[in-house]
């Protein structure tokens, strides 16, 4: 009835027209008026509604880090210094309250006058919520101390790499920590305890890099007369270098001596002697299959990694497919380069001649920076022909510092500093010149620099009006699968005109296709740990040690490395589908612009963004 009454005022204002200019004029600029007020008013509440829905989520965020002063400390913070977190089931249950309570307040918020950009965020932190209620049932799915990570490992990479101190009061925040750390291994036992009766135990391989790491804690001084412990080296280096009195840096060191003898030992012992209990009972079952329930978890997770619904078995399928149709593609490299033998000897010749390695000298490293920098640079005067949006941050490539390299990973990416104090950083590993061939160099540069993790990551960050929990947070599928996707994309403007150099870049998108294969294989399959090793092995360039690891991190990590090839696939099936519905106005800038400047989401919600940017072109 509403519309039709404007009908019926919108045909007497014509009639009224033809009788009167000067009235027409008068009317017209009456509405005209009317128009701009009420425009003005829905912008103004759309801004209010959106400011105040922003402020929610920014509050609920810091609330969240409040509780958890491990990540206050990683985020710069020093609120809670002197604490750790807590792992307790009481404070498990009390998150799992607080979730509750926040996604009824999130919930509350009228969508409708939001903004565009803070509809998504609303999504987001509901999603978020959601997910954090649904998988409590899941909580002790998992292996708390592994080969990778755990708390037993976390505490002294902690206190080393993150507690700085600058001050007495700091000083002695670090060494509360080192007291309250007995209370966290306590915790960590109990944890391990519940999932022992629930049948969740690492396999056997896991047990000896655990045990062997947390006796190294209690090795040297003041545990014994060798050189100063890991924890007690750091401390001690820290306060020599604070601006005090000799008697303050004494009576702080015999203080922290005293923490690690009647509390940090105590801890790490029980934890030690758990463990090796436990071990007797460990087995050789790999796969999340023997957890409770476990084929439901482990789609679970599958779900939450790669954000979308795809199951175990169409993984397992898509990675078979995806490994089958990169080898033909390395076939034709093959030919080209005019190889004669099979692909197996091909990966072998590609693993151990010398031309594709440059030498382990100062030389030899120089040369690989100069080259990679070279790379960045050319791809970064070809980027106007792909992208709208570029970072206002700077990139710069470094060798990975002597003091780390050897326990790095191959490659990585820094991002800058938000206050442009520092620029985006493409680290290379260059430790082992036998773990980095020529021949990978440019596919590695674009993925952690340019077009990969730098136009993604700093974009991200210069983003305006983005609440606090889109600027810490992330989705591997998302992040990792923009990095694959940007390996590819300068094969599509020419580049990798080498063919040694086109096979690098398909040697890194081949393993991760593999991964879809093993991940599946060993959580649902029920591989074995050397099946999982034999498929990298017999499908791979890789070196064996590579395949070790690799299988090592699926078991203790089920799901997590299914992310950077379904993140990848996702997003070219997104722009394959806007280039059909659109033709001659799709714009491949454009739909960049889609994917980076809304910041990591999960690829539901990017499916949902393309949409409506097919929707918006079409109009």
């Amino acid at each position: 009835m509403f519309k039709k009454s404007l009908l019926v005022v919108a045909i007497a204002s014509t009639l009224l027209s033809a009788c009167s200019e000067d009235n027409a004029t008068t009317e017209h600029h009456n509405k005209q008026n009317t128009h701009q007020t009420t425009d003005t008013a829905s912008i103004g509440a759309s801004k209010i509604a959106s400011a105040q829905a922003n402020a929610l989520f920014d509050t609920l965020f810091k609330e969240t880090l409040n509780r958890n002063p491990v990540r206050q400390t990683y985020l710069g913070i020093k609120t809670d210094y002197d604490k750790w977190y807590d792992i307790s089931e009481e404070n498990a249950a009390n998150e799992l309250a607080i979730a509750k309570k926040n996604l009824a307040r999130v919930q509350a918020i009228d969508a409708d006058p939001l903004d565009a950009q803070t509809k998504i965020s609303l999504n987001l932190f509901i999603q978020d919520l959601e997910h954090q209620i649904a998988d409590h049932q899941w909580r002790f799915h998992n292996y708390p101390v592994n080969q990778m990570f755990g708390t037993h490992s976390q505490i002294p990479a902690f206190l080393i790499n993150q507690h700085s101190i600058s001050n007495v009061k700091e000083a002695q925040d670090y060494i509360a920590r080192v007291k309250g750390a007995e209370k966290l291994l306590a915790q960590l036992v109990v944890q391990l305890k519940l999932r022992e009766a629930k049948g969740i135990i690492a396999p056997k391989f896991v047990f000896p890099h655990v045990i062997r790491d947390s006796q190294n804690i209690l090795v040297g001084a003041p545990f014994d007369k060798a050189p100063n412990s890991t924890i007690f080296a750091d401390f001690t280096r820290k306060v020599d270098a604070l601006n005090i009195t000799d008697a303050e840096k004494s009576n702080l060191i015999t203080a922290v001596k005293s923490a690690l003898i009647e509390h940090l030992k105590p801890g790490y012992q029980q934890l030690i002697t758990y463990l090796t209990a436990l071990e007797k009972k460990a087995d050789n079952r790999d796969g999340a299959w023997k957890f409770p329930n476990g084929e439901a978890f482990y789609n679970n997770a599958l779900q939450r990694t790669t954000t979308t619904d795809l199951t175990s078995a169409q993984i397992h399928t898509l990675g078979l497919n995806e490994v089958a149709r990169i080898h033909n593609e390395m076939r034709i490299i093959m030919k080209k380069v005019k190889f004669d033998g099979s692909l197996n000897e091909f990966f072998d010749f590609m693993r151990t001649d010398p031309q594709f390695y440059y030498p382990e000298t100062a030389e030899g490293k120089q040369r690989y920076l100069t080259e990679a920098v070279a790379l960045i640079d050319d791809m970064e005067g070809r980027l106007d022909s792909l992208f709208l949006t570029k970072p206002k941050a700077a990139l710069k490539v470094k060798a990975v510092e002597g003091f780390r390299e050897k326990s790095a990973g191959k490659a990585f990416y820094e991002r800058p500093a938000p206050d442009g104090s520092r620029p985006g950083i493409y680290y290379a590993n260059l430790y082992d010149m036998k773990a980095m061939p020529n021949y990978q160099m440019a596919a590695l540069a674009y993925h952690e620099g340019i077009p990969g993790h730098h136009m993604q990551l700093a974009i991200k960050q210069e983003l305006i009006d983005m609440p606090m929990f889109r600027k810490f947070g992330g989705y591997t599928a998302h992040t990792e699968g923009w990095g694959l996707y940007s390996e590819m994309i300068p094969k599509e403007i020419g580049l990798y005109q080498d063919p040694y150099s086109d096979f690098g870049r398909l040697a890194m998108e081949l393993w991760r296709a593999c991964r879809l294969v093993v991940d599946t294989g060993i959580h649902t399959k029920q591989w074995t740990r050397q099946q999982g090793i034999a498929y990298y092995a017999d499908n791979t360039p890789n070196a064996l040690s590579d395949a070790v690891k690799m299988v090592e991190r699926h078991i203790v990590m089920p799901s997590q490395a299914t992310a950077y090839k379904i993140g990848m696939n996702k997003i070219i099936e997104l722009r394959e589908h806007a280039k059909a519905q659109l033709g001659d106005k799709f714009d491949i800038r454009e739909f960049h612009d889609v994917v980076l400047k809304n910041g990591p989401v999960p690829l539901n919600v990017l499916t949902d963004l393309v949409d409506n940017y097919i929707t918006t072109t079409k109009a």
